[in-house]
């Protein structure tokens, strides 16, 4: 009986200490699985983390990659010559019913080749003296203000203003001729108001290249420069020159373009001086020069520079565009060209002049009432073939046939 007892006490005891480690077991199951259920889910979320992570650093690296390392990058441009204005032009402009005038006519056919491009440029050679002052013509030109406005309209950004009638109405009418540009939004360069202006050259950024824009005159014809404003027309003189290229390298500028007013009227070569000045531009780090006065073409060419400092680089010039418009008749000058170039700045900082060609053009007059008119010879001889040309005829077609001809002898460029 006692020892009957004695076991069950004992069994009893066996299955509480079971039972109770069972108990413990099944608690420290329990709790390791939940720690590895914890440790799993932080070992998902920084495996997450790091996903995202090193999706953001190669996010960052393509940002670098497309935005930060220096590309290839160009500029358009358009270049025109000698804006001129006779009597004979500005009376065709008139407006009999309103007493006002109006060019726009004039550039109608060529208006899409000029505000096509980055950069339009020409040379300004007459002035805005404003109709307070009789209007005029050779040998000193006034025009009315409406030439302005149809230029702004056609598309061009800058006007070189130095030549030899920049003081055809006096510092007054250089200096109306300034505040008209600038009303219409026309950068320039060549004559200015102040000394302060002569001083700041001309510097415009666009595409990511950096231009600097310089002119000069070989003179004004024989007309004084006023006591005191030296400052006023840049004529061409070396230690000027050498000072403000200087001053455009020292602003970091990657392209130096320079307007020479130079040469021989009515010569479709090149003289002596021309051909030292231009060599003296090169060597001293210029890029582009573009050359007016003579009133018509002279050649063109492109060659590899080599500056004092040893450096070669693309240098290019057109030693003269002729007239762009003009009511001149003597020979060669109604013809004339639209020059275009790319000006590419590589990715490891050097520029090229590229893809350079031209539009030849022509000076039309009719004998009707807004009768002239700037035409596409290339283009208006197309449509004549096509028997659709409005300006050229079988009486004519010869004429402009030979023109064309011409033109590219005397620049002696082979387009692309």
């Amino acid at each position: 009986m006692g020892e009957k007892h004695i076991k069950i006490k004992n069994k009893k005891k066996f299955i509480i200490s079971t039972t109770f480690l069972v108990l413990i077991l099944i608690s420290i199951f329990v709790g390791f699985f939940l720690l590895l259920d914890n440790y799993l889910f932080k070992a998902q979320q920084t495996a997450s983390d790091i996903t995202a992570d090193s999706s953001n650093h190669t996010s960052s690296q393509d940002f670098v990659s497309s935005e930060n390392i220096p590309q290839d990058t160009s500029v358009t441009l358009a270049v025109i010559g000698d804006i001129m204005c006779h009597n004979t032009q500005y009376k065709d402009a008139y407006q009999a019913n309103t007493g006002t005038y109006n060019f726009s006519y004039v550039f109608s056919e060529l208006k899409d080749k000029l505000a096509s491009t980055d950069l339009t440029i020409g040379n300004l050679e007459t002035t805005f003296a404003g109709n307070g002052r009789a209007y005029s013509s050779y040998p000193t030109f006034n025009t009315p203000e409406a030439l302005a406005t149809s230029l702004k309209d056609i598309g061009i950004d800058i006007l070189s203003t130095a030549n030899n009638h920049s003081l055809d109405t006096g510092f007054n009418g250089l200096s109306n001729t300034l505040n008209v540009l600038d009303n219409l939004g026309i950068k320039h360069m060549g004559t200015y108001r102040t000394e302060e202006e002569q001083n700041s050259i001309l510097v415009h950024e666009i595409n990511g290249i950096k231009f600097a824009f310089l002119s000069y005159t070989y003179g004004t014809n024989g007309i004084p420069i006023p006591s005191g404003k030296d400052f006023c027309v840049n004529l061409i003189s070396e230690d000027l020159i050498l000072r403000q290229i200087e001053q455009a390298k020292s602003e970091n500028v990657d392209v130096i373009c320079v307007s020479m007013h130079w040469g021989t009227e009515y010569l479709d070569v090149p003289n002596k001086e021309q051909e030292r000045l231009a060599d003296f531009l090169f060597e001293n780090g210029v890029d582009i020069i573009l050359g007016s006065h003579p009133h018509v073409l002279e050649k063109m060419e492109k060659r590899t520079v080599t500056t004092k400092d040893g450096k070669t680089k693309d240098g290019f010039v057109i030693y003269s565009l002729g007239n762009f418009v003009s009511g001149q008749v003597k020979k060669n000058t109604r013809s004339s060209i639209i020059l275009n170039m790319t000006v590419t700045k590589r990715a490891d900082g050097n520029i090229s002049i590229d893809s350079i060609d031209y539009t030849p053009i022509y000076c039309y007059t009719a004998s009707k009432s807004k009768g002239y008119k700037l035409i596409d010879i290339a283009h208006e001889l197309e449509l004549y073939e096509a028997q659709s040309s409005n300006y050229i005829n079988s009486s004519n077609a010869t004429f402009y046939k030979n023109e064309l001809e011409r033109i590219h002898q005397v620049l002696g460029w082979i387009q692309e």
